[in-house]
């Protein structure tokens, strides 16, 4: 059995993206699609002392409307990492995992200048630490064909895949098509019940970014994302 599941790079995913990935056998960062901008690829929030907090990666826009995800490029002018390093350090100098984790984990924001090459990279260090070993391919190095579900089953059919898992927020358009039963690969959904787990700063605030997690769980934050991860049947 070859599960399969298809996303694209986000910034600083939230933990359900990681319970997605060690759900599966193969991950596909889906790089080849269009661009959209103030979208999850290039932000996501932190907890703070107000509330969620924005981090929003800059990128050059201008005369590129019709970029791939793959040919975005950070908009380095902005010195965006030392900002969002600050700001997170802030926010989290306090979180009994914090410098344990973040030396290395903040070093991933230097150097990159692809947003995609940037998101992917703090992921694979995020995978890293949760333990999840889980095949990555990037969809702009393979030969899928046509949009949407055409798109995502021609990714599948290159990688043999035997099941196909997506987010529930894909049910639309996914059950909408043919393309999955033409090629005889189920569907199966992806559900992830929010943990609950020690915070800064009050009551608890879900949806934040995995480094929330990673800095106020550390190595537990592995069995926290697994045992809230189910794949219907």
């Amino acid at each position: 059995m070859t599960r399969v599941a298809i996303m694209q790079p986000t910034y600083l995913p939230w933990s359900g993206y990681f319970g997605l990935m060690q759900a599966v056998d193969v991950f596909i960062f889906l790089d080849s699609v269009q661009f959209a901008r103030r979208s999850w690829q290039q932000r996501n929030q932190i907890k703070t002392a107000r509330g969620a907090q924005w981090l929003t990666v800059p990128v050059t826009s201008k005369g590129k409307r019709d970029q791939l995800i793959s040919e975005v490029e950070v908009d380095m002018s902005s010195n965006f990492a030392a900002t969002h390093r600050k700001t997170i350090e802030a926010n989290y100098s306090k979180a009994v995992c914090f410098r344990e984790i973040a030396p290395a984990l903040l070093a991933k924001l230097d150097n990159p200048t692809r947003l995609a090459d940037l998101n992917i990279g703090i992921i694979m260090h995020c995978c890293e630490l949760l333990g999840i070993e889980t095949k990555v391919l990037r969809s702009s190095t393979m030969q899928g064909e046509g949009a949407k579900a055409d798109l995502l089953a021609s990714l599948c059919r290159e990688v043999g895949a035997t099941e196909y898992i997506s987010p529930p927020g894909s049910s639309e358009y996914l059950d909408a098509s043919d393309a999955f039963s033409a090629l005889g690969v189920p569907v199966r959904y992806f559900n992830y019940h929010h943990p609950e787990y020690p915070q800064l700063f009050g009551e608890f605030l879900p949806y934040m970014s995995v480094i929330d997690m990673l800095f106020n769980c550390g190595a537990h934050s592995a069995s926290l994302i697994r045992n809230a991860s189910k794949v219907s049947v």
